[in-house]
């Protein structure tokens, strides 16, 4: 089998759902021949009974190795995707993880820049992911380039949803975006959406697709995460592991990312911050531009922004990162 990159990834938080199908999912894209599960759960329900599927797979050019020592997993790591935080539940919101997932993220930052400080790029999806995102980044020492998080869920899904209410392809569905936080303040940008080559603005408000019934299905995408709880019982794992998947094969020198990443912004406006925007995904990082909208989009987004430094600022307060004028203390690439 030929793939992609002979370099280590690293697949943390393996032995949950999420990880297991990023694990599969690499494989089967051909990613790398050199693979490592870690979680810190005992052997028995962790990361080896992952790896050993895997092997049974029959992905025979491929290492796959299984570990919940962290140096074991980390030493010459150049890619890691990590999933490694407490799962949402019903009834919980993104933010309600805050304290507890964040913590975890010091851990993981620290670790990178104890055993793998040359690593390319790093993945972070377990919630709330602005802000595990955030702190990964400034514990690892990496430059913001190489932190992303996920952010495309939310703009998947409103595809999805337009897709399904208009009868066509997804990939009948363009110019659709979200921006700002991965959570219920996200900013649904949609006045360059076209369906099928109609403008969306267009279909807004007649009785093909009543005004009503849009702010529904923004509601409903916004609240996405909640309704695949409600539907399966349990938090999602294949959309985010396959999006999360894509990302770094996008770092590996793939064919470039398609959405938007959560990604670090420091702009006369947006600073300090880790949000999705305009981003290019590829083997040379992320990199991003301020999205223009309507006035309505511009101030979702400010909106947005003002709710994850409310956030950022709880984590100060907390002890978990400290104050912001300090943060090029700890690693310098954040100035």
């Amino acid at each position: 089998m030929k793939f992609l990159t002979d370099e280590k990834l690293v697949i943390v938080g393996a032995g949950g759902m999420i990880g297991s199908n990023m694990v599969q999912t690499a494989l089967m894209m051909g990613l790398t021949s050199d693979i490592c599960l870690y979680d810190v759960f005992p052997p028995v329900i962790g990361p080896e009974g992952v790896a050993e599927e895997m092997r049974q797979c029959g992905f025979g050019d491929a290492n796959i190795v299984a570990t919940a020592d962290p140096e074991t997993a980390f030493k010459n790591a150049k890619y890691i995707i990590s999933s490694g935080g407490a799962p949402r539940k019903d009834g919980m919101t993104r933010e309600d993880l805050l304290k507890g997932n964040c913590e975890i993220a010091k851990g993981l930052g620290e670790n990178i820049k104890k055993y793998c400080p040359d690593v390319k790029h790093v993945v972070i999806i377990f919630n709330p992911a602005d802000l595990t995102g955030l702190v990964t980044l400034l514990y690892s020492g990496l430059k913001p380039s190489q932190v992303t998080t996920l952010a495309a869920l939310d703009t998947t899904r409103l595809i999805s949803a337009l897709a399904k209410k208009f009868g066509v392809k997804q990939s009948q569905i363009t110019g659709c975006a979200t921006f700002g936080g991965h959570g219920e303040q996200m900013a649904v940008f949609f006045s360059h959406v076209k369906i099928d080559g109609r403008n969306l603005t267009d279909i807004i408000g007649t009785p093909e697709f009543p005004t009503e019934e849009w702010e529904q299905m923004r509601h409903d995408v916004i609240q996405g995460g909640s309704a695949i709880i409600k539907l399966r019982g349990r938090s999602s794992f294949q959309s985010p592991a396959y999006l999360s998947v894509e990302m770094i094969r996008a770092a590996m020198g793939g064919e470039a990312f398609r959405y938007p990443v959560g990604t670090f912004v420091h702009t006369d406006k947006y600073n300090n911050i880790m949000m999705a925007m305009n981003t290019t995904l590829d083997k040379d990082g992320a990199h991003y531009t301020v999205p223009q909208g309507t006035p309505e989009e511009n101030a979702s987004l400010d909106a947005s922004y003002e709710h994850l430094c409310t956030m950022r600022d709880e984590l100060v307060t907390l002890g978990i990162v400290p104050a912001i004028a300090d943060w090029k203390k700890v690693n310098p690439n954040l100035v």
